[in-house]
């Protein structure tokens, strides 16, 4: 892979490149990216979403907007300072225009919206979703779908859901965002179909980020950018170089910052909690200060700001050494699995579970929330299907006039009916699929 294809400035519909010495500095394509996700109407529906504490009404937890929002300004670091090395060993990219903050903008706009496509009520509502058609009422399409989309349903992504919502087009609405490609990029931890499902040992095929619907963009998107397949046969491919520093981002942010939520919730013992991050920061720590803070808070969030520091350097000093095995697409791993404090880590991950993940609060929450994705789902794609056949009872049509305008359409492709209805409910935030299920029910 070459840094400067991977670097194209190119959108959806442009029949000519974008040159970067042609860009306007002022406001910058990558940059433009970041602007329109802020503003499109998915972004905004992540401020009532769970993070990891589903519908607290504490006002310090995290909920998925906030996350995104540092996650993207870890990421624009991450990749300010990945840039500032990358142009110092390819000067070819200085002389093409490219500068530092080229990097920080696209890494800080794929971070941005990296759980745009998350249903409610955390990771639960994935499964929820999914096992509505492995194992709920949604089992009886099964025979009238292929393979793939098949398998898009029963394992219903938050990363190929957020690719469909960047980039889907509507009436009047072509290329949807029309992010530059190096953006979606970026974006895409998993640029790969749901099927084959193939157990490998290469973090790009962990998960798939691409609906069997959205294939055709994929391909294009990967063609620009010169994104290594994994395999001739099938469509998939190495990621993005940039998505390693996302995917950091997020890592940095969800091992630390939710770490600090359950120490601010009482769920973690400050004790213990402060043990673990002092191993993380423990070179960097300035003892007089430490001490001289006086409440929990504020020892917790010193603490924090200098894990988040001492993440960072070690990201960005794992992708430089690792650059060409991760442009050749062998680097496996994500960067903070092969960073040095690894075990520390997987040690607050391990607490993080034990004590936070698997709380009563949050499991008694999940529950809910499972039930009433499930509960949604069958009501909305037995209301479609029924007005699809022209078997529409007086309850399916009201059901019908809860769909938003974007969503009322007949469309002959019974997948497409139901990506559409798992789209529509994913963008839900808890509350509202909370007060909707009340009214349904």
């Amino acid at each position: 892979m070459d840094w400067q294809q991977l670097l194209s400035l190119k959108r959806f519909g442009d029949k000519e490149s974008r040159p970067r010495l042609m860009q306007d500095e002022t406001r910058l394509g990558f940059e433009v990216d970041y602007d329109r996700i802020v503003f499109s109407d998915h972004f905004r529906s992540l401020q009532n979403k769970t993070q990891v504490v589903p519908l607290s009404d504490v006002d310090f937890v995290h909920t998925r907007l906030t996350h995104s929002l540092e996650v993207s300004v870890v990421g624009r670091s991450l990749g300010r300072i990945v840039g500032q090395k990358l142009l110092k060993k390819h000067p070819d990219l200085l002389e093409n225009g490219f500068k530092t903050n080229d990097f920080g903008a696209v890494v800080a706009a794929a971070a941005l919206a990296h759980d745009i496509g998350n249903p409610p009520f955390g990771h639960s509502g994935e499964r929820a979703m999914g096992d509505f058609f492995l194992n709920g009422n949604g089992r009886k399409y099964k025979l009238h779908l292929n393979e793939t989309q098949w398998q898009d349903l029963v394992s219903f992504e938050g990363n190929a859901n957020g690719f469909r919502i960047l980039t889907e087009s509507r009436e009047g609405i072509i290329g949807g965002l029309r992010l530059s490609y190096a953006t979606l990029g970026a974006f895409m931890k998993y640029p790969k179909l749901s099927v084959p499902v193939k157990k490998t040992k290469h973090i790009a095929e962990k998960k798939f980020g691409v609906f069997y619907k959205d294939q055709a963009f994929l391909k294009e998107v990967a063609t620009e950018l010169g994104l290594k397949s994994i395999r001739e046969e099938e469509l998939g491919f190495y990621r993005h170089p940039l998505a390693y520093l996302v995917e950091a981002a997020d890592d940095i942010c969800y091992s630390i910052i939710d770490f600090e939520d359950g120490i601010n919730l009482g769920l973690i013992p400050e004790d213990k909690a402060l043990e673990y991050l002092l191993n993380l920061v423990r070179n960097n720590l300035i003892t007089e200060k430490y001490y001289g803070l006086k409440t929990q808070k504020d020892r917790v969030s010193y603490l924090r700001a200098l894990a988040i520091q001492s993440l960072i350097d070690e990201a960005v000093k794992v992708f430089i050494d690792q650059e060409e095995a991760i442009l050749e697409g062998i680097f496996e791993h994500s960067l903070l699995d092969k960073c040095k404090y690894e075990a520390q880590l997987d040690d607050i991950l391990d607490i993080s579970i034990e004590k936070m993940y698997r709380s009563k609060e949050v499991i008694e929450k999940e529950i809910t929330g499972y039930h009433v994705l499930t509960d949604l789902l069958d009501v909305f794609t037995t209301a479609v299907n029924n007005d699809y056949e022209g078997k529409t009872t007086g309850f399916d049509k009201l059901v019908l006039a809860l769909l938003p305008e974007e969503f009322h359409y007949q469309k002959d492709n019974l997948y497409e009916r139901l990506l559409g209805i798992c789209t529509f409910i994913a963008g839900m935030s808890d509350r509202n699929a909370i007060a909707l299920h009340k009214k349904i029910k």
